[in-house]
């Protein structure tokens, strides 16, 4: 059955693609697509956590 979530394609180097299948393998992600996806959700909670510490940096500035 297809899926009814938004679908896109990206193009990564070989490089990175090692990487990916590396983190893949060494936390048994059964696919390349949860691996990835994985990798997304903890880049976007650190850029979050990383925002949140300069607001408050910048507020006990004032």
């Amino acid at each position: 059955m297809p899926t009814e979530k938004p679908r896109y394609t990206i193009t990564v180097s070989d490089g990175l693609l090692k990487e990916i299948d590396d983190y893949r393998y060494e936390n048994r992600f059964p696919t390349r697509t949860q691996a990835t996806l994985e990798l997304i959700r903890i880049g976007l909670e650190t850029l979050k956590k990383e925002s949140a510490g300069e607001k408050s940096d910048d507020s006990s500035d004032q």
